[in-house]
């Protein structure tokens, strides 16, 4: 068992906590469930170090939890272990989607695709030159990356001014994306 430390969380917790007694929220009572937990945890969890820091995650979100009854303690802890194990599954599962979507992303798409993105690209990027004034700013700045709030900082508009040039412009070039789609059908 390892013996606790007070590495300033103890105090942390002692002048932060609302608990009218300090039995209530004793340090001490929370560590003595540390092994049971441990032993809980370690075997749903791939790690000895996923396991600890499982442990010690809940044991500071009781010493933090404000008017803990010390009658139902292990069952808050018991509670709180099984969610973060629950929690680390599901951050696992979200990285292996997120990971098979980069996968996906960067996987290089046909020549023949990649050379009419390409053109595509081009073409669009030369209709943008037929909008207007500040449509055609905001979204030659966004090409290039920056935000409309960044832009509505630089040119000293408001937000919703550079949002609203944004969408006006956007609009008119699904507008011409369309009539040029119409023309390639017939």
């Amino acid at each position: 068992m390892l013996i606790p430390r007070d590495n300033g969380l103890q105090s942390t917790m002692v002048r932060h906590s609302t608990c009218q007694s300090p039995a209530e929220c004793s340090w001490e009572e929370i560590f003595q469930h540390q092994d049971r937990l441990m032993r809980l945890v370690r075997r749903r969890l791939p790690s000895f170090q996923d396991a600890e820091d499982c442990v010690q995650e809940t044991m500071a979100r009781a010493a933090a939890h404000a008017a803990l009854d010390r009658n139902r303690l292990g069952a808050f802890l018991t509670s709180v272990a099984l969610r973060l194990c629950i929690d680390f599954y599901r951050d696992m599962e979200r990285r292996s989607r997120l990971l098979q979507r980069a996968a996906l992303a960067d996987t290089p798409g046909t020549t023949e695709e990649d050379v009419c993105d390409e053109d595509f690209g081009r073409w669009l990027l030369g209709q943008v030159q037929h909008l207007r004034g500040r449509e055609q700013e905001v979204i030659l700045a966004r090409a290039k990356g920056i935000s409309t709030a960044e832009f509505a900082r630089i040119h000293n508009i408001s937000v919703k001014a550079a949002e609203a040039a944004f969408t006006r412009g956007r609009a008119r070039l699904k507008n011409v994306c369309a009539k040029a789609l119409e023309g390639c059908a017939r």
